[in-house]
């Protein structure tokens, strides 16, 4: 067959013909949603709707507060191009050689891409979240595109943007005023309000508003988890996708306060002068100060991640994993699995995450005495480097997850998966399945030609297998809510897990000796600053650092998809992952040069 796209076959169940009703879509491209008219850009096999405003900008007096409706427009919208991200670092907007995206707070956008043939029904839609540990990322990358699923998949895939570090992840209400309220668990609400706009847009465009997945990876999976244990989010969406999510990730209020005071104390900012100063400070300002006490925490409390929604008792009851836990989730079928060298990735680059034995240890000693030295016998080798890895990887990501496949399967159809495919490159740099390998297939970037560098060596095939496996399963669930026949269901009993490889299989309770070391463990908890779970104080390291992007950037870096490849290999793939498109202001009426899809 032609690589153009998933071969056909007996595992080829995308479905039927494709869909945009008459008279909604015109020839322009041309939309009409509630907040007014836009116009995207109809390709050889789809049509793409840029930046689409999803809420109000968030700046001013908006700032750290809840997501507003956005104000309707009378002109036509121009949505041929992208606009800018939400606040990070520069290497996060990075979308190519020489194409860096602009950032603003201004940037609750989305973007829709629909196949550019006509039929007589709806199509299901699938929304990506995307990754990047709540502190880095864009809609914009190119691996990230959609078109290659929505055109062979017969399915409407919208990407979102959403407020990160500090502006989507810091909880500054208690430094409110009857005057200047501020909100928590801003990035949370601005997914949920991106499917609220799909909810009442996306027919506009040839979706089926009820028949939307939610789907992301790692810090966009974590999300997946969050919006099923959010109760106002019940109904937006029908079935979720979560693609190795770091599943305990999670503040209590105390520890949301805590953290918030830190980043203050990081800005020379009096509590009492918080609320006009956060309203005032340079966004960049806040989130160097963000990342410098996210640095200090992490060293402080290996395991522990500061950057996750907070258990308000508001928006949130629960944590996620609380709420999985405890039967809390929305009923709604779930995909959920990691990959099988998550730790590989983020041992290359930094020891803030748990893959050395020293941080094992420590994130360990909350588990009790006994955890620890039975990690010995589990993972033959350790403390060797690469048992060690493996053990950190397994801790970070499989075993929440676990407890998340368990919860969940007690009420509503579970599917667990493992990703075990790595190509030959990937092998060859000690990297395996690493974490965010499996975006290459569920994204079809087999079919981009950029993709020969990573598959050079003999692996084309395989990862040809692996995409349709992935992509064929994706698809059938977003469609019926169920992945293939030849995947069971997840219980407690079979513990039933498909193995994503070349070729796939399916293990009952696979690494069960692992699993059952991990069971029950949790991560660790934040404390008062400065102090230890011993009682000894804790020596700064971020005073070396003085852009406020060390060590948790450098691991939530590694998540940046190929990064590893690109950085250690030499693949020259970054053009590959760009969009194409310059980046106009985002006042200006002037689309940016058109790519081919």
């Amino acid at each position: 067959m032609s690589e153009s796209g998933p071969e056909a076959g007996a595992e080829r169940s995308h479905g039927g013909p494709s869909h945009i009703p008459d008279g909604q879509v015109s020839a322009t491209g041309q939309v009409t949603t509630t907040d007014g008219v836009v116009r995207g850009r109809r390709g050889r096999r789809v049509l793409h709707w840029r930046s689409l405003p999803y809420a109000a900008p968030p700046v001013g007096d908006l700032r750290f507060r809840a997501p507003q409706p956005v104000r309707p427009w009378t002109d036509v919208r121009d949505a041929t191009y992208f606009r800018a991200a939400g606040i990070q670092p520069r290497f996060g907007v990075r979308l190519g050689p020489r194409k860096i995206q602009e950032m603003s707070e201004d940037s609750l956008t989305l973007n829709v891409v629909a196949p550019a043939t006509v039929s007589a029904r709806p199509r299901p839609v699938m929304v990506f979240i995307h990754g990047g540990g709540y502190l880095f990322g864009t809609s914009a990358l190119r691996l990230y595109s959609g078109v290659q699923l929505a055109a062979d998949g017969d399915v409407i895939v919208v990407s979102i943007n959403y407020r990160l570090g500090a502006f989507g992840y810091a909880d500054f209400s208690e430094f409110s005023t009857p005057d200047s309220p501020y909100d928590s668990n801003l990035g949370l609400r601005d997914q949920i309000a991106a499917l609220r706009w799909v909810r009442a847009n996306i027919a506009a465009f040839g979706g089926d508003p009820e028949n939307v997945t939610i789907f992301g990876e790692s810090a966009g999976a974590h999300a997946v988890l969050s919006l099923l244990a959010t109760p106002s989010a019940e109904g937006l969406f029908q079935r979720g996708i979560a693609q190795s999510p770091p599943a305990d990730w999670g503040l209590t209020v105390a520890e949301s306060r805590e953290f918030a005071r830190r980043i203050l104390d990081r800005m020379d900012i009096r509590p009492e002068d918080a609320n006009r100063a956060l309203r005032e400070a340079d966004p960049h300002d806040i989130r160097r100060a963000f990342n410098r006490a996210s640095n200090a925490a992490m060293a402080e409390f290996p395991g522990f991640f500061p950057a996750a929604p907070v258990a308000d008792g508001d928006l949130l009851p629960r944590t996620p994993i609380d709420a999985f836990t405890g039967g809390h989730t929305h009923r709604v079928p779930l995909i959920i699995g990691t990959c099988r060298n998550e730790g590989a990735l983020f041992n290359r680059f930094t020891d803030t995450l748990p893959t050395r034995p020293e941080r094992l240890k420590r994130a360990l000693s909350v588990a009790g005495p006994d955890i620890y030295p039975r990690v010995f016998s589990t993972y033959p080798g350790f403390p060797a480097e690469r048992a060690a890895i493996r053990a950190g990887g397994d801790y970070f990501f499989w075993r929440p997850s676990v407890a998340v496949m368990e919860g969940h399967s007690r009420h509503s159809p579970t599917y667990a998966y493992r990703y075990d495919f790595a190509p030959r490159v990937f092998q060859l740099y000690k990297l395996g399945a690493t974490h965010a390998t499996d975006l290459l297939p569920t994204f079809g970037a087999v079919y981009e030609p950029w993709s020969r560098a990573l598959t050079a060596g003999g692996s084309r095939r395989g990862l040809l297998s692996v995409t349709r496996r992935i992509q064929n399963n994706w698809l059938h669930f977003a469609r019926t809510g169920e992945p293939l026949a030849s995947w069971p269901r997840y219980t407690e009993d079979a513990r039933s897990t498909l193995i994503i490889d070349a070729p796939a299989r399916v293990d009952n309770d696979p690494d069960s000796d692992r699993r059952k070391l991990w069971a029950g463990v949790r991560a660790p908890l934040l404390v008062p600053a400065g102090v230890g779970r011993s009682g000894t104080v804790v020596e700064d390291t971020t005073a070396a650092d003085p852009a406020g992007d060390g060590s948790l950037l450098d691991a939530v870096a590694a998540e940046h998809p190929l990064a590893a490849a690109a950085a250690d290999a030499a693949v020259n793939a970054t053009d590959g992952l760009s969009d194409g498109d310059e980046r106009p202001e985002p006042d200006s009426d002037t689309p940016g040069p058109k790519h081919s899809d």
